[in-house]
């Protein structure tokens, strides 16, 4: 249960445990055990209710355990308890955004004071800790780069008649097809996809767009409005759980990932990339370090532009042997990048260096 965050944890102990003892602690949920093992991973949930509670509750759930390394994830304000538990033992706080370090989670002052008492910190992009070590120089020294992957076994290339029989299951049109998959928000951006398929579809008719994700009611209304008014064939299919979600890549001639704000890492891309899909995404944050224009995707630089989206989307739809070179080079750059074993080896040598420092 989750998203992003509980996804990266689970994939990274499952890799780390193949080699090394690994606890994970996290919320108690009533379709799950609250103690399960497997291997050399075991996980332990414990109630929760107010983060101070939920801390306390993880912290009790350990206490008398020996750990070479403790990780927090997203929590800087977690820090100052696991340390005073566990004054001994490297802390690493793992942060998977800037969310947990910025107003209103939390002022500049208590950020800055709870990541000095963390003896590393990782985040999963060099423009996350670019920004940290602009912010916080006091902890500059103990910031380190590993990025995410993708399951490659399960995020692949599909058949032609795979594709269309997934097309056949979500109804979704034969046309040259561009995928969003994420958070219906406004920060992502789907006005200007919308927009952008609209311009397009001047050059390239019968053009679909398929969005999978959950979102408000009122905020999907408003975008299924849109899409009427612009004459765009756009198909909303709803959350979709993650075991299923590689399903979605399917859909895809193009994937497109128009974020309007800074965006830590963009799995999302690694994802269409492992699954041989060429992307067209804005040039912000951590998707300039997964995305390489013109080589397995492009990167639009002003990416509130429609029009800007809709030249490289065109592009890619009318030159067939250019979409099937992105796409060939799409799939190698997440083999070679983005694996979790990859994320999970990285991870592993801070630790073990931070365990005997």
């Amino acid at each position: 249960m989750g998203g992003s965050v509980e996804i990266c944890i689970k994939h990274i102990a499952a890799q780390l445990s193949a080699r090394h003892k690994v606890t994970v602690v996290s919320r108690q949920h009533r379709r799950y055990p609250a103690r399960q093992t497997e291997g050399n991973l075991t996980i332990v949930r414990v109630p929760t209710g107010s983060p101070s509670r939920y801390i306390a509750n993880a912290i009790e759930a350990v206490r008398g355990n020996h750990f070479d390394v403790i990780q927090i994830d997203n929590r800087p304000k977690f820090v100052p308890a696991v340390r005073n538990a566990f004054p001994h033992t490297p802390i690493s706080l793992f942060l998977h955004s800037l969310t947990f370090v910025s107003a209103p989670m939390i002022g500049r002052e208590q950020a800055r004071a709870c990541l000095a008492q963390a003896d590393l910190i990782v985040t999963n992009s060099k423009a996350t800790s670019s920004t940290l070590k602009r912010r916080f120089a006091s902890s500059r020294h103990k910031i380190r780069t590993v990025w995410l992957g993708v399951n490659l076994k399960l995020f692949r290339p599909r058949s032609a008649e795979l594709r269309r029989s997934i097309k056949r299951r979500y109804r979704v049109g034969k046309g040259f097809t561009l995928l969003f998959t994420g958070r219906i928000i406004p920060r992502k951006g789907i006005p200007v996809l919308l927009k952008a398929a609209a311009i397009m579809r001047r050059q390239v008719p019968g053009v679909n767009v398929a969005i999978a994700g959950n979102g408000k009611k009122g905020y999907l209304g408003q975008l299924k409005r849109q899409a009427r008014r612009l004459g765009v064939n756009a198909r909303f299919i709803g959350y979709i759980p993650h075991r299923r979600i590689h399903e979605i890549y399917g859909l895809a001639d193009c994937f497109v990932c128009p974020s309007q704000r800074h965006e830590s890492f963009g799995l999302v891309n690694v994802e269409a990339l492992a699954s041989g899909v060429p992307v067209v995404a804005s040039r912000n944050g951590g998707i300039k370090e997964i995305v390489r224009h013109g080589r397995n995707g492009f990167l639009v630089g002003n990416y509130r532009s429609p029009r800007a989206f809709a030249r490289y989307l065109v592009r890619i739809a009318r030159d067939r042997a250019l979409r099937m070179r992105l796409s060939k080079q799409a799939r190698s750059d997440a083999v070679k990048r983005f694996s979790w074993r990859a994320t999970a080896g990285r991870l592993s040598g801070l630790y073990l260096k931070a365990s005997k420092s």
